[in-house]
This record gives structure tokens, sequence and C-alpha cells, in this order.
């Protein structure tokens, strides 16, 4: 295992002053008087002037040395990372390779062909066994779906000839019943025309006593003229 090291160059901070030019202020020439009282007013504000400006000088100072230390901690920073980035890629290569190298000289060994051959042998018969079960199980499921459908048609048969008999049942009920109905009419008929045959006969047979009566009538009428005498009558005989 490597460790990449770098050494990183520390950077000097650099400050720049900048210095403004000094204002200059147009004054009238002082007079003697006015002189004396400009000359006692520059001395005395001074000393104010001077402790300002080295005051924010120093904190300029200040802030731009925290803010160099601050690039300087994120550079380290991020200059440990890639190290370590690094050291981890390279940590993984190796032992990649390592257990690469390892399987290699494992898998020429006899033990381990043999152990792969076993392995694969299991896996084999594993996989026979499942699919051997599967097909049974395709099997008792398609002999259950097909002893299904044949009852399913069984049934339908029977409920198609149970209508079919239905049917067959009405339409000779009802062929019974219309010939009945038939043989009643005709029988009605029948005795209808028998009686007018009979009133027929009934009356043909009024109608030749009747005549047999007349004649018997008749012949008795005349039966009785021929035996009554023969009158005779005589006037002016005496």
């Amino acid at each position: 295992m490597f460790l990449y090291r770098r050494k990183s160059r520390s950077i000097s901070p650099r400050h720049r002053r900048s210095r403004s030019p000094p204002r200059r202020h147009k004054s009238r020439s002082p007079t003697p008087r006015n002189y004396k009282r400009q000359r006692s007013r520059s001395s005395s504000l001074s000393p104010i002037r001077k402790s300002s400006s080295s005051s924010l000088g120093s904190i300029e100072r200040k802030n731009a040395s925290e803010k160099l230390r601050i690039e300087e901690e994120e550079k380290k920073r991020r200059q440990q990372e890639a190290e370590l980035k690094l050291i981890e890629e390279e940590t993984t290569k190796r032992v990649e390779e390592a257990i690469r190298k390892k399987v290699e000289v494992s898998m020429h060994s006899e033990e381990i062909k043999l152990e792969l051959q076993r392995r694969l042998e299991e896996g084999r018969k594993r996989l026979n066994d499942e699919v051997a079960a599967q097909l049974e199980k395709e099997k008792e499921a398609a002999i259950i779906e097909a002893r299904q459908k044949e009852e399913k048609a069984r049934k339908e048969k029977e409920e198609l000839e149970r209508m079919l008999e239905e049917n067959r049942r009405r339409i000779e009920e009802a062929q019974r019943r219309e010939a009945l109905e038939r043989q009643q009419r005709e029988e009605e008929r029948y005795r209808e025309l028998e009686e007018l045959q009979r009133q027929k006969e009934e009356a043909m047979r009024r109608k030749k006593q009747q005549e047999e009566e007349e004649r018997l009538n008749q012949i008795k009428l005349l039966g009785k003229n021929k035996s009554r005498p023969k009158l005779s009558f005589a006037f002016g005989s005496k």
C-alpha cells in the first residue's frame, strides 16, 4: 500500500497598502489671528486621525490573514480528501486483484473442480426435480380441468336432453289434447248426425204410418160402401 503525500506550498500573505494622496485644502492666506487659530485646531485633531487610521489598518490586516487561513485550511482539506480517495481506490484494486488471483488458484485445484462438479450435478438434479414436479402439477391441473369440462359438458347435455324431453312431452300432450278435442267434436257431430237420421227416420215412419192408416181408412170406407144394400124408391105405385 502506497501513500501519496503532497507537499503543500505555504502561501505568504501579501499585504498591499493603498495610500491615498493627501487632500489639499485651498484656503485663504491666513492672517496672523487666523493663522494662530488654524494652527491650534490642526495640532489638536492630528492625534485622533492617526489613531483611527492605525486601527482600520489593523482590522484589514486581521481580516486578510483570517481569509488566507480559511483558504489554506480548505486547500489542505481538499488535498487530504483527494489523498484518501486515491488510497481507497488503490486499496480496492489491490483487494480485488488478490481475490481474483485466489479464485484463479482455487479453480485449478482438483478439490474445487470436484466440488464444482458436485454442485453442478446437484443443481441439475434439483432443476430436473423442480421441472418434473412442475410438469406433474400442470398435468394434474390439466386432468382436473378436463374433468371439470367433461362434467360441465355432461350437465349441459343432460339439461339439453331434459329440455328436449320436456318439449317433446309438451308437444305430445298438446297433440293428445288436440286429438281428444277433435275426437270429442267428431263424436258430437256423429251424435248430431245420428239424431238427425233418427228424427228423419222417425218422420218417415210416422209419415208412412199415417199413409198406411189413411189407406186402411179408405179401404174400410170402400168396404162399407160395398156391403150397404141398394134402396129402390118407387114413386106412385099405389
